[in-house]
């Protein structure tokens, strides 16, 4: 099977509708609610879509219609749009497969988590306090005495800072005042401004692409020409490209289609 990587490469052929997917295994450590699982964020140009494989959890969200709870179990789908702020709790062996909307901008920074005021209000805090050491790799050798690595120390460390940012907003949601959460979309779209050139690109060369290729060949249909059905490929991976990687909501085993 062929493959290629990079948006807009010769050859490539994203998936359906250029879509990005990635195997989830939600984070098993408990937060400062005393909850376990993952960091509660955002994202504000792309759907994001859950399809459960093992386990069982919730997924607790945010919006201005105020805060849901949803269970999860094996064969349950759940998607929300741009603006869901949106944490996995992890009942025990949650495996979720991730279908993102817009290939390639999640991972290129559309993503704002719930961390406090003070933290969103300074670009340079909300970095530190958002980065992991390497960019979250997989960890070649965790630590003999069973204590968490480096990066996943600070993954959990994170997870735990916007957990206190987002009880915040859901207690003032819970009492009627959707004014924190404004705020909160407000200090996102700043946080996220600077990455917007980029943002375009990939866009253009992805989910754009994909649905002016569609365009292009119900025009040919329409005018009675089937060049484009032989020029057919197939492409695939047989695995993850990287497995392992720290995300926000617990470790993810990747494909090379970004």
């Amino acid at each position: 099977m062929n493959t290629s990587t990079e948006p807009g490469a010769p050859g490539m052929v994203p998936l359906p509708g250029g879509v990005g997917v990635s195997q989830l295994r939600v984070y098993g450590t408990t937060a400062p609610d005393g909850l376990v699982g993952g960091t509660p964020h955002l994202h504000l140009c792309c759907t994001e879509a859950y399809v459960v494989q093992a386990g069982a959890g919730a997924v607790q969200t945010l919006t201005m219609s105020g805060f849901e709870h949803t269970e999860l179990r094996p064969g349950t789908v759940v998607w929300f749009t741009p603006g869901t702020i949106h944490r996995l709790v992890n009942h025990g062996g949650l495996e979720i497969t991730v279908l993102m909307q817009n290939s390639g901008l999640p991972e290129a920074g559309d993503a704002v988590l719930t961390f406090p005021p003070a933290v969103l209000a300074d670009p340079q805090r909300y970095a530190a306090a958002a980065t992991l050491p390497g960019g979250g790799a997989p960890d070649d050798a965790p630590p003999s005495d069973g204590a968490p690595s480096a990066t996943l120390a600070a993954a959990y460390a994170r997870r735990d800072l916007a957990v206190l940012g987002f009880e915040r907003l859901r207690v003032a949601a819970d009492a009627g005042d959707f004014g924190p959460l404004q705020d909160f979309h407000r200090a996102a779209a700043r946080l996220v401004a600077p990455h917007l050139p980029r943002w375009r690109e990939r866009f253009a060369a992805g989910a754009l692409r994909a649905a002016q290729d569609t365009a292009a060949q119900l025009d040919a249909l329409a005018a009675g020409r089937s060049e484009h059905l032989a020029a057919a490929t197939v492409r695939g991976f047989a695995a993850p490209g990287e497995q392992g990687r720290h995300g926000m909501c617990g470790l993810l085993n990747t494909y090379p289609i970004r």
